[in-house]
Parts: C-alpha cells; structure tokens; sequence
C-alpha cells in the first residue's frame, strides 16, 4: 500500500513564507518597486497559492474516488468468477478500514479466484479441443476443419457443465474406439484375402484412404463413415472374389480328375495339382493358405485341363470303344444279345459325323454301364439257378450215356473217379426231378387259385346284377356256395413223394430230353435291342 508524505507543519510553512516575504521586500526596496506594484505581486502569489492548492485537493479526491471504484471492481469480479465457477459455497464481506486496507485484504482473494478461473478455462478448453477433433475425425473433416482456438463460454464454467463435456468427450472416445476397431478388423481381414489371393494390399488399403495404407506416416487412421463404408464394401467384394475362384478351381479340379481317370494319368502327374484338388470339399472359411487362391494357380490349372482336353480328344474314340467293350461283356454275362458289329458302327457314324459331343457320350455310356451292372445284379440268382440246372442236365446226359456204357464197371485208370461222378449225377438229377413236380404242383395250386378267384369274381358279379333287377340279394344253399367257389382247401394234391409215389429216374430223363431239357421254372430272358443298348 503506498503512503502520501507527512504534510508540513504549519509553523514551519508560515516560518518559511515569512522569510521569503522578507527578502521580496528588501529585494523590493533595493530595486525601488512601488506599493501598488508590491500589493498587485502579492495578491499573484496569494492566488497561485490557492490555485495549488486546489488542485491538491482535486487530485486527492479523484485518488479516493477511483480506489473506491477499484475496491467495487474487485468486488464484482469476485462476485462474477465465483458465480461462474459455481462457487456456492465461497462467502466474501469487506473488512472495515481505509480504502487502501481493504484494497489490500481483497487483492489476494480475488488473485487466487483468478488462477482457479484461468485452471478452469483450460479444462474446458481442452475438453471442447478434444471433442471438435473426434467430431472432426467421425465426420471426415480432418485437422483442416478444426478450429484453431475453441471458445469457451466464461459465464458457465461449473464443474456440473465440465462433468457434461467429459462425458461427452467418454463417449465420443468410446464411439472413436469402436469405429477403430471396425477398422483394424476390416484391414486385417483385407491383409487374409490379399495372402489367400495373391493381390497388393497396401494398394488397395491405400486406395480407400491413405491413412490406412502407410503406418509409418503418422497420420491417424481414419473412421469416418465414409471410410468404413467403403471398407465394408471392399471386404464384401473381395470375400465374394474368394467365392468365386474357389468355385472356379473347385469346378477346375472335378474337371482334372475327371480327364485324370478318363485318361489314366499317373499319380505321379497328379500330385503336382493336389493343392488344387484339396479345395474340392472345403468350405469358403477353410481356405486360408498362403496364395491358394491366386489368379496365377487359375491360369496354371486352366492351362492343364486345355492340355489335358486336347490330349482327351485325341484318345475318345479309343474310350468310347473301350467302354462300348465292357457294356458288352457285362451284356454277356447275363447272357443279353448284342449286336456288336452294329453298335460299333453306329458309335464310328456318330464319332466320324462330329456332330456328337463325345464327352456326353461318354458319360451316357457310363450311366449305360451302370444300369447294365444293376440289371446283371437283379438277375444273378435266376442266371445261378439255369447254370445250375444246365450242370445238372450236362450231367444227366453224361450219366445216361455212362449207364449205356456195358464197360463201364471195368477196371481201368478214373474209373472209380467216374463212379463217384455217377453217384452225384443221380442225387442230383433225383433233386432235379423233386423240383420239377414241385413246380408242377405250385403251377397247379395257382391256377386253382386263380379259377377261385374268377369264379367269386363271376358270382359277385350276378348277385349284384340281381339285387339290381329285384332288389334283394338271393339266398344260396351252403352246399351250392361251397360247391360254386371251389376253394382248394378241401383238396390235397399229392407231392412227389405223395400216392403216385416217385417214378424212375429214367422216366424222369426221358421226359427231360422230351422237353428239350428245359425246367418248367425256367424264365427266358429277352434280347435286348442292340441299338437301345448302344445308346
């Protein structure tokens, strides 16, 4: 506080002005001034004098009123910081004393509310800086729209309106994180497909954004909408792109074994496309080596199924004949006529007209082949049963002629051979005849069956036309019934080993050659058309 100097005593003024006054007067008398002259010189001093002191006066007024003003200014600052700060608590009164004590009481108060309100200032200023940059940044408007010094709002700095900010500012770094991490995954799965694929990846991240190519740039990467669409879009695409050539090489690799086993390529020569081969059954999310996927293995496989179609043109004739061999030799073991020559020349017109794709034909042999095979299944038991039948009548003829032989009990080298093969041939030729008569009698039993039916079928028939014309159903006896049906239970028939009991084995072996030495449960099978089979 700054003090004014100790005003004069009186007495030593009125000393001092009484001395000068005295030497005015001899300097007066020396120079020979007149009275008036002397009365109008002191009448100048006596009004300077005032005029001194008047604006003395004025001067300490106006000093009183502006450390009054002073001390009122301190005061609304006060009272303004705090209520800015939101300080509800503070409590301030003035302290009685002189203006400049109270100055001086006031002064370190509102100093430190200052340096709270500068501290606060700055939160919020970097709190707003915060938020503007990750606007900035989820816009897409960069450092360039940024401004370079946000306004803050001096008259609302409460720590209730900077909780809001920092609020604000969480979410927002929330918001900013979830987007990066949409970015890094959306990178990082372009960085798989571009290692399956075999394409540039710096360049297509580039492409979307610089910021997301070059990690060694410093610059942030970028999460604007804009971006992530984008980024979205590519991942899309290029999962897609993966579909598809996988597709494609799994299409490329059916094709190879296919030309594989229609030209009997070594394996050797096939390993050398197994990682093309090992795609056939995996699934889009199961490919992941190095390149696999890579525009350069499509061509190279491309490449070898055109070598290989190439190669299978020139061997087709030789497969289609080759397979017409084996529909032929599966025909004949199931003992179907073929007519060899005309299928063959039928197969030569088609391959030598080109008006035929031979890989069509091909498979439509294949599907030939493997109902031939169906079919020869279907009739395995029936074809086991006429070789059967055709042993036991080779050896019925055989043991007829070896009975004719007079010699045949002679000694010799086989006879006994010769007896053993006798003693079979009539066990089996007796079990041949068995099941002659045993088909007879069920070929017998069926009819019967079937003469029972038709006559139910018969009698239903007019007891419907009679009820039609007299309205009842007309009442037969129960002898009549029974004797009209003719149902085959009240009838045996007698088995071979029944009343007629078994007739010789030589009766049995004319009747057989009588026949022509077929069996009654035969079934004959029909020729197929030779033209239906070789297409």
């Amino acid at each position: 506080m700054t003090t004014l100097p100790p005003s004069p005593s009186p007495s030593h003024s009125q000393t001092t002005c009484a001395s000068l006054l005295q030497e005015l007067q001899v300097i007066w008398d020396e120079i020979g001034e007149s009275d008036v002259e002397r009365d109008r010189m002191l009448l100048e001093l006596e009004q300077e004098c005032l005029d001194i002191y008047r604006r003395k006066v004025e001067m300490t007024r106006k000093s009183k009123a502006d450390l009054h003003h002073s001390l009122a200014q301190f005061e609304s600052e006060i009272t303004k910081i705090v209520t800015a700060l939101g300080e509800h608590s503070f409590s301030f009164s003035r302290r009685k004393g002189t203006l400049k004590q109270q100055i001086s009481y006031i002064r370190p108060v509102l100093e430190e509310l200052r340096s709270k309100k500068k501290q606060r200032v700055k939160e919020f200023t970097e709190t707003q800086s915060q938020i503007a940059q990750i606007c900035a940044e989820i816009a897409g408007n960069g450092q360039s729209m940024l401004p370079s010094d946000p306004q803050v709002d001096e008259h609302d700095l409460t720590v209730e309106k900077l909780g809001e900010l920092k609020s604000h500012l969480q979410e927002l770094q929330n918001e900013k994180i979830i987007r990066l991490q949409k970015v890094h995954s959306h990178i990082s799965m372009i960085h798989e497909l571009s290692v399956v694929m075999s394409f540039d990846f710096f360049k297509t991240v580039s492409s979307i954004h610089s910021s997301l190519g070059d990690p060694a740039n410093g610059q942030s990467k970028s999460i604007n909408n804009d971006t992530l669409a984008k980024l979205t879009g590519v991942v899309n695409s290029l999962q897609q792109e993966k579909q598809r050539r996988l597709q494609k090489l799994q299409c490329l690799g059916n094709t190879l074994i296919e030309l594989w086993d229609l030209l009997d390529t070594p394996p050797d020569e096939r390993k050398r496309f197994e990682h093309v081969t090992s795609l056939i059954s995996s699934s889009v999310n199961d490919v992941f080596r190095q390149g696999s996927l890579g525009l350069d293995i499509i061509e190279q496989v491309e490449v070898e199924v055109q070598s290989l179609n190439v190669l299978k043109a020139s061997k087709m004739r030789e497969l289609v004949f080759k397979r017409q061999n084996e529909l032929e030799e599966i025909y004949r073991g199931v003992h179907i006529d073929v007519n060899s020559d005309a299928a063959r020349q039928i197969l030569i017109n088609l391959i030598d007209s080109d008006n035929v794709d031979l890989s069509n034909r091909l498979s439509s042999m294949d599907d030939q082949i493997a109902k031939a095979k169906q079919e020869a299944l279907s009739r395995k038991d029936i074809l086991d049963k006429v070789d059967k039948w055709k042993h036991a009548s080779e050896e019925e003829k055989w043991l007829d002629d070896y009975e004719k032989d007079e010699n045949r009990y002679s000694a010799g080298r086989g006879v006994h051979k010769s007896l053993k093969r006798a003693e079979k041939a009539r066990s089996l030729d007796s079990v041949l005849t068995m099941l002659e008569e045993y088909t007879v009698l069920r070929q017998a039993r069926e009819d019967e069956k079937r003469r029972s039916r038709e006559q139910k079928r018969q009698q239903e028939q007019f007891a419907a036309e009679q009820e039609a014309l007299f309205g009842s159903r007309p009442k037969k006896p129960l002898g009549q019934a029974n004797a009209m049906v003719g149902t085959p239970t009240g009838r045996r028939i007698s088995t071979p080993a029944g009343k007629h009991g078994v007739s010789t084995l030589k009766e049995r072996r004319e009747t057989s050659r009588v026949n022509n030495a077929i069996p009654l449960n035969f079934v004959a099978l029909p020729k197929e058309d030779p033209m239906s089979q070789g297409n």
